[in-house]
Protein backbone atom coordinates (compact mmCIF):
# COMPACT_ATOMS: atom_id res chain seq x y z
CA UNK A 1 0.00 0.00 0.00
CA UNK A 2 0.95 3.65 -0.62
CA UNK A 3 0.36 6.68 1.72
CA UNK A 4 -0.93 8.08 -1.56
CA UNK A 5 -3.19 5.91 -2.61
CA UNK A 6 -7.08 5.77 -2.39
CA UNK A 7 -8.41 4.48 0.64
CA UNK A 8 -12.03 3.30 1.53
CA UNK A 9 -13.27 3.58 5.20
CA UNK A 10 -16.86 2.13 5.36
CA UNK A 11 -19.36 5.31 3.65
CA UNK A 12 -15.93 7.22 2.92
CA UNK A 13 -13.57 7.64 0.38
CA UNK A 14 -10.78 8.93 0.57
CA UNK A 15 -7.69 10.43 -1.97
CA UNK A 16 -4.92 9.15 0.20
CA UNK A 17 -4.00 7.47 3.29
CA UNK A 18 -2.78 10.90 5.35
CA UNK A 19 -5.23 11.43 8.33
CA UNK A 20 -5.37 14.68 10.42
CA UNK A 21 -5.46 13.52 14.43
CA UNK A 22 -8.10 14.69 16.37
CA UNK A 23 -6.18 17.90 18.06
CA UNK A 24 -7.89 20.19 21.02
CA UNK A 25 -7.17 23.76 20.02
CA UNK A 26 -9.61 25.60 21.90
CA UNK A 27 -10.22 28.34 19.78
CA UNK A 28 -14.51 28.39 20.00
CA UNK A 29 -15.30 30.54 22.37
CA UNK A 30 -17.06 30.72 25.46
CA UNK A 31 -20.26 29.13 23.74
CA UNK A 32 -18.11 26.26 22.06
CA UNK A 33 -19.24 27.11 18.68
CA UNK A 34 -17.08 26.87 15.88
CA UNK A 35 -16.49 30.62 14.25
CA UNK A 36 -15.08 31.79 10.84
CA UNK A 37 -11.42 30.99 12.51
CA UNK A 38 -11.93 27.15 12.89
CA UNK A 39 -13.79 27.09 9.61
CA UNK A 40 -10.70 28.08 8.10
CA UNK A 41 -8.46 26.23 9.87
CA UNK A 42 -9.76 23.20 8.81
CA UNK A 43 -10.60 24.39 5.49
CA UNK A 44 -7.01 24.63 4.94
CA UNK A 45 -6.44 21.33 5.97
CA UNK A 46 -8.98 19.94 3.27
CA UNK A 47 -6.09 18.14 1.01
CA UNK A 48 -5.39 15.17 4.04
CA UNK A 49 -7.30 12.51 3.15
CA UNK A 50 -9.38 12.86 6.33
CA UNK A 51 -9.97 15.53 8.77
CA UNK A 52 -10.99 14.05 12.04
CA UNK A 53 -11.64 17.17 14.29
CA UNK A 54 -10.83 18.53 17.61
CA UNK A 55 -12.83 16.51 20.50
CA UNK A 56 -16.55 17.83 20.33
CA UNK A 57 -19.00 17.41 23.53
CA UNK A 58 -21.76 15.63 22.90
CA UNK A 59 -23.62 17.27 26.58
CA UNK A 60 -22.36 20.03 28.88
CA UNK A 61 -21.47 17.98 31.51
CA UNK A 62 -19.14 16.51 29.23
CA UNK A 63 -17.11 19.69 28.16
CA UNK A 64 -13.29 19.16 29.12
CA UNK A 65 -11.76 22.42 28.44
CA UNK A 66 -12.89 26.04 27.88
CA UNK A 67 -12.71 26.92 24.13
CA UNK A 68 -13.92 23.61 23.48
CA UNK A 69 -16.66 23.03 20.36
CA UNK A 70 -19.92 21.28 21.47
CA UNK A 71 -22.02 19.37 19.04
CA UNK A 72 -25.36 20.03 21.65
CA UNK A 73 -26.62 23.84 20.54
CA UNK A 74 -28.41 25.14 17.15
CA UNK A 75 -25.45 27.46 17.16
CA UNK A 76 -23.17 24.95 17.71
CA UNK A 77 -24.41 22.89 15.13
CA UNK A 78 -24.65 25.61 12.49
CA UNK A 79 -20.74 26.42 13.53
CA UNK A 80 -19.81 22.69 12.65
CA UNK A 81 -22.09 23.03 9.49
CA UNK A 82 -20.42 26.09 8.63
CA UNK A 83 -16.73 24.16 8.64
CA UNK A 84 -18.23 21.26 7.13
CA UNK A 85 -19.42 23.40 4.15
CA UNK A 86 -15.76 24.93 3.39
CA UNK A 87 -14.21 21.38 3.80
CA UNK A 88 -16.04 19.83 1.21
CA UNK A 89 -15.75 22.88 -1.34
CA UNK A 90 -12.17 22.61 -1.07
CA UNK A 91 -12.27 18.83 -1.84
CA UNK A 92 -12.18 17.38 1.73
CA UNK A 93 -13.48 14.99 3.99
CA UNK A 94 -14.18 15.66 7.94
CA UNK A 95 -15.75 13.44 10.71
CA UNK A 96 -16.41 14.96 14.44
CA UNK A 97 -14.63 13.00 17.61
CA UNK A 98 -17.23 13.01 20.13
CA UNK A 99 -15.51 13.28 23.42
CA UNK A 100 -16.77 12.80 26.87
CA UNK A 101 -14.32 13.98 29.27
CA UNK A 102 -15.84 12.21 32.21
CA UNK A 103 -13.75 13.28 35.57
CA UNK A 104 -11.16 15.45 33.04
CA UNK A 105 -13.02 18.37 33.93
CA UNK A 106 -14.17 20.32 36.93
CA UNK A 107 -17.50 22.34 37.86
CA UNK A 108 -15.81 25.80 36.70
CA UNK A 109 -15.82 24.50 33.29
CA UNK A 110 -18.74 22.59 32.75
CA UNK A 111 -20.96 25.26 33.88
CA UNK A 112 -21.44 24.00 37.60
CA UNK A 113 -22.47 20.35 36.58
CA UNK A 114 -21.46 17.21 38.60
CA UNK A 115 -18.65 15.66 36.75
CA UNK A 116 -18.88 12.21 36.62
CA UNK A 117 -17.10 8.71 35.66
CA UNK A 118 -17.29 5.08 36.04
CA UNK A 119 -15.73 5.25 39.65
CA UNK A 120 -15.71 7.90 42.50
CA UNK A 121 -11.74 8.05 42.19
CA UNK A 122 -10.32 11.52 41.12
CA UNK A 123 -7.52 12.29 38.85
CA UNK A 124 -3.90 13.20 40.48
CA UNK A 125 -2.96 17.05 39.66
CA UNK A 126 -4.96 20.17 38.04
CA UNK A 127 -7.19 21.03 35.26
CA UNK A 128 -7.00 24.46 33.69
CA UNK A 129 -10.68 26.35 33.85
CA UNK A 130 -11.48 29.83 32.47
CA UNK A 131 -10.65 31.42 36.02
CA UNK A 132 -7.46 29.86 36.40
CA UNK A 133 -6.20 25.99 37.73
CA UNK A 134 -8.26 23.69 39.98
CA UNK A 135 -7.62 20.71 41.45
CA UNK A 136 -9.77 17.86 40.17
CA UNK A 137 -12.48 17.12 41.74
CA UNK A 138 -13.72 13.59 42.54
CA UNK A 139 -16.56 13.16 40.53
CA UNK A 140 -19.24 11.17 41.25
CA UNK A 141 -19.94 7.71 40.29
CA UNK A 142 -22.41 7.06 37.44
CA UNK A 143 -25.29 4.87 37.97
CA UNK A 144 -26.40 1.93 36.07
CA UNK A 145 -29.83 4.05 35.21
CA UNK A 146 -27.76 6.71 33.82
CA UNK A 147 -25.93 4.99 31.27
CA UNK A 148 -28.65 4.91 28.93
CA UNK A 149 -29.24 8.39 29.31
CA UNK A 150 -25.18 9.16 28.43
CA UNK A 151 -25.66 6.75 25.29
CA UNK A 152 -28.11 8.79 24.28
CA UNK A 153 -26.16 12.06 24.21
CA UNK A 154 -23.83 10.41 22.06
CA UNK A 155 -26.36 9.59 19.40
CA UNK A 156 -27.46 12.58 19.26
CA UNK A 157 -24.49 14.40 19.06
CA UNK A 158 -23.90 12.26 16.25
CA UNK A 159 -26.73 12.62 14.67
CA UNK A 160 -26.23 16.20 15.08
CA UNK A 161 -22.91 16.06 13.49
CA UNK A 162 -24.67 14.64 10.56
CA UNK A 163 -27.24 17.28 9.90
CA UNK A 164 -24.66 19.39 10.02
CA UNK A 165 -23.12 17.71 6.71
CA UNK A 166 -20.20 16.28 8.25
CA UNK A 167 -19.29 12.93 6.82
CA UNK A 168 -19.13 11.07 10.10
CA UNK A 169 -18.22 10.42 14.05
CA UNK A 170 -15.41 9.13 15.56
CA UNK A 171 -16.25 7.83 18.90
CA UNK A 172 -13.15 8.87 21.46
CA UNK A 173 -12.28 5.74 23.85
CA UNK A 174 -8.64 6.96 24.63
CA UNK A 175 -6.40 9.32 26.12
CA UNK A 176 -8.34 8.94 29.80
CA UNK A 177 -11.78 10.18 29.27
CA UNK A 178 -15.19 8.81 29.87
CA UNK A 179 -15.32 5.55 27.47
CA UNK A 180 -11.29 4.97 28.18
CA UNK A 181 -12.29 5.50 32.20
CA UNK A 182 -14.41 2.29 31.57
CA UNK A 183 -11.93 0.37 29.77
CA UNK A 184 -9.19 0.69 32.57
CA UNK A 185 -9.32 -0.94 35.51
CA UNK A 186 -7.53 2.21 37.77
CA UNK A 187 -10.36 4.27 36.88
CA UNK A 188 -13.52 1.88 36.92
CA UNK A 189 -13.67 0.05 39.85
CA UNK A 190 -17.27 -0.97 39.78
CA UNK A 191 -19.19 -4.07 40.57
CA UNK A 192 -22.20 -4.24 38.41
CA UNK A 193 -22.29 -5.42 34.80
CA UNK A 194 -20.28 -2.84 33.51
CA UNK A 195 -17.13 -3.22 35.76
CA UNK A 196 -14.78 -5.65 37.11
CA UNK A 197 -14.30 -8.27 34.37
CA UNK A 198 -12.05 -7.07 30.81
CA UNK A 199 -15.51 -7.62 28.89
CA UNK A 200 -17.67 -5.73 31.53
CA UNK A 201 -15.31 -2.98 31.61
CA UNK A 202 -15.54 -2.96 27.47
CA UNK A 203 -19.26 -3.48 27.83
CA UNK A 204 -20.08 -0.21 27.93
CA UNK A 205 -18.02 1.44 25.32
CA UNK A 206 -19.44 -1.58 23.05
CA UNK A 207 -23.10 -0.21 23.70
CA UNK A 208 -22.14 3.44 23.05
CA UNK A 209 -20.44 2.25 19.80
CA UNK A 210 -23.07 0.36 18.55
CA UNK A 211 -25.82 3.07 19.43
CA UNK A 212 -24.13 5.57 17.16
CA UNK A 213 -23.92 2.60 14.40
CA UNK A 214 -27.79 1.90 14.41
CA UNK A 215 -28.47 5.61 14.43
CA UNK A 216 -26.27 7.04 12.01
CA UNK A 217 -25.29 3.98 10.03
CA UNK A 218 -21.93 1.94 10.63
CA UNK A 219 -20.36 3.17 7.52
CA UNK A 220 -19.96 6.42 9.18
CA UNK A 221 -18.62 5.66 12.19
CA UNK A 222 -15.03 5.04 13.95
CA UNK A 223 -13.89 4.68 17.16
CA UNK A 224 -10.01 5.81 18.52
CA UNK A 225 -8.76 3.97 21.49
CA UNK A 226 -5.08 3.90 23.29
CA UNK A 227 -3.98 1.30 25.14
CA UNK A 228 -1.22 1.24 27.43
CA UNK A 229 -1.09 4.98 27.08
CA UNK A 230 -1.26 5.42 30.87
CA UNK A 231 -2.44 9.11 30.17
CA UNK A 232 -4.18 11.19 32.83
CA UNK A 233 -4.51 8.18 35.35
CA UNK A 234 -6.20 5.47 32.75
CA UNK A 235 -3.68 3.35 33.73
CA UNK A 236 -3.06 -0.20 32.11
CA UNK A 237 0.18 -1.78 33.39
CA UNK A 238 -1.33 -5.44 33.09
CA UNK A 239 -0.18 -6.78 29.44
CA UNK A 240 -2.51 -9.43 30.08
CA UNK A 241 -5.44 -7.85 30.98
CA UNK A 242 -4.95 -5.11 28.00
CA UNK A 243 -5.14 -7.65 25.63
CA UNK A 244 -8.29 -8.93 26.87
CA UNK A 245 -10.13 -5.86 27.49
CA UNK A 246 -9.40 -4.34 24.14
CA UNK A 247 -9.59 -7.98 22.55
CA UNK A 248 -13.12 -8.03 23.71
CA UNK A 249 -13.82 -4.84 22.44
CA UNK A 250 -12.44 -5.68 18.97
CA UNK A 251 -14.32 -8.84 18.87
CA UNK A 252 -17.70 -7.23 20.00
CA UNK A 253 -16.91 -4.34 17.15
CA UNK A 254 -16.03 -6.49 14.22
CA UNK A 255 -19.96 -7.96 13.56
CA UNK A 256 -20.80 -3.92 13.24
CA UNK A 257 -18.77 -3.52 10.15
CA UNK A 258 -17.40 0.33 11.37
CA UNK A 259 -15.93 2.48 8.80
CA UNK A 260 -12.50 2.05 10.95
CA UNK A 261 -10.70 1.61 14.52
CA UNK A 262 -8.11 4.14 15.40
CA UNK A 263 -4.92 2.76 17.77
CA UNK A 264 -3.12 5.42 19.46
CA UNK A 265 0.09 3.82 20.70
CA UNK A 266 3.74 3.42 20.22
CA UNK A 267 4.76 0.35 18.73
CA UNK A 268 2.28 0.12 15.96
CA UNK A 269 3.69 -2.98 14.74
CA UNK A 270 4.13 -4.98 17.91
CA UNK A 271 1.70 -7.52 18.57
CA UNK A 272 -0.90 -5.71 20.77
CA UNK A 273 -2.18 -3.60 17.52
CA UNK A 274 -1.45 -6.44 15.11
CA UNK A 275 -3.68 -8.94 17.15
CA UNK A 276 -6.51 -5.87 17.64
CA UNK A 277 -5.93 -5.36 13.80
CA UNK A 278 -7.15 -8.73 13.28
CA UNK A 279 -9.78 -8.94 15.51
CA UNK A 280 -11.52 -6.38 14.35
CA UNK A 281 -10.92 -6.94 10.80
CA UNK A 282 -11.71 -3.80 9.15
CA UNK A 283 -9.61 -0.88 8.29
CA UNK A 284 -7.44 0.29 11.13
CA UNK A 285 -5.30 2.96 11.25
CA UNK A 286 -2.42 3.83 13.20
CA UNK A 287 -1.02 7.00 15.35
CA UNK A 288 2.25 6.35 16.66
CA UNK A 289 3.06 9.89 17.79
CA UNK A 290 1.82 11.85 20.55
CA UNK A 291 4.83 11.67 22.52
CA UNK A 292 7.07 11.82 19.86
CA UNK A 293 6.32 13.01 16.45
CA UNK A 294 5.42 11.14 12.95
CA UNK A 295 7.76 11.36 10.31
CA UNK A 296 7.51 11.36 6.93
CA UNK A 297 9.61 8.14 6.48
CA UNK A 298 7.96 6.33 9.48
CA UNK A 299 4.36 6.88 7.84
CA UNK A 300 5.32 5.80 4.48
CA UNK A 301 6.86 2.64 6.00
CA UNK A 302 3.77 2.20 8.03
CA UNK A 303 1.43 2.05 4.89
CA UNK A 304 4.43 0.15 3.01
CA UNK A 305 4.84 -2.42 4.72
CA UNK A 306 1.09 -2.87 5.70
CA UNK A 307 0.89 -2.69 9.05
CA UNK A 308 -1.98 -0.39 9.15
CA UNK A 309 -4.42 0.95 5.91
CA UNK A 310 -3.98 4.79 7.34
CA UNK A 311 -1.81 6.71 9.50
CA UNK A 312 -2.67 9.55 11.68
CA UNK A 313 -0.79 12.57 12.29
CA UNK A 314 -0.87 15.88 14.23
CA UNK A 315 2.08 18.05 14.71
CA UNK A 316 3.27 17.90 10.87
CA UNK A 317 -0.62 18.57 10.31
CA UNK A 318 -1.01 21.32 12.33
CA UNK A 319 2.30 23.42 11.27
CA UNK A 320 1.72 22.29 7.50
CA UNK A 321 -1.92 22.62 6.13
CA UNK A 322 -0.31 21.07 2.24
CA UNK A 323 1.28 18.71 4.29
CA UNK A 324 0.02 15.83 1.47
CA UNK A 325 1.70 17.65 -1.36
CA UNK A 326 5.10 18.30 0.80
CA UNK A 327 5.47 14.92 1.84
CA UNK A 328 4.17 13.52 -1.52
CA UNK A 329 7.16 15.40 -2.67
CA UNK A 330 9.55 15.23 -0.35
CA UNK A 331 9.26 18.92 0.11
CA UNK A 332 10.85 20.90 3.27
CA UNK A 333 8.10 21.69 6.36
CA UNK A 334 7.23 24.03 8.22
CA UNK A 335 8.22 23.50 12.03
CA UNK A 336 4.98 23.61 14.88
CA UNK A 337 5.10 26.18 17.84
CA UNK A 338 3.52 24.67 20.73
CA UNK A 339 3.46 27.59 22.34
CA UNK A 340 0.52 28.62 20.33
CA UNK A 341 -0.88 25.36 19.95
CA UNK A 342 -3.90 26.51 22.63
CA UNK A 343 -5.54 30.00 22.46
CA UNK A 344 -7.86 32.45 21.54
CA UNK A 345 -6.44 33.74 18.09
CA UNK A 346 -5.11 33.06 14.63
CA UNK A 347 -1.64 33.01 15.53
CA UNK A 348 0.05 28.89 15.32
CA UNK A 349 -3.46 28.20 13.95
CA UNK A 350 -4.13 29.61 10.35
CA UNK A 351 -1.17 31.50 10.06
CA UNK A 352 1.22 28.60 9.10
CA UNK A 353 2.19 28.89 5.25
CA UNK A 354 1.52 26.88 2.32
CA UNK A 355 4.19 26.28 -0.32
CA UNK A 356 3.46 29.08 -2.58
CA UNK A 357 5.24 27.02 -5.57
Amino acid sequence: MNLFSPLTLGDLELPNRLVMAPLTRVRSGVEGVPGPLVVEHYRQRATLGLIVTEGTYPSHVGQGFPGQPGLVTPEQIEGWSNVASAVHAAGGRLVAQVMHAGRVTHPATNGGRDVVAPSAIAIAGETRSSDGKHAYPVPRALREDELPGVIAEFVQASKNAIAAGLDGVEIHSANGYLLHEFLSPASNQRTDAFGGSPENRARFVIEVVTAVAEAIGAGRVGIRVSPEHNIQDAFEPDAADVAATYGALADALAPLGLAYLSILHKDPAGELVQGLRARFGGPVMVNSGFGAVTTRAEAMSITADDVADAVVVGRAAIANPDLVRRWLNDLPQNAPDPLTFYGAGAEGYTDYPALQH
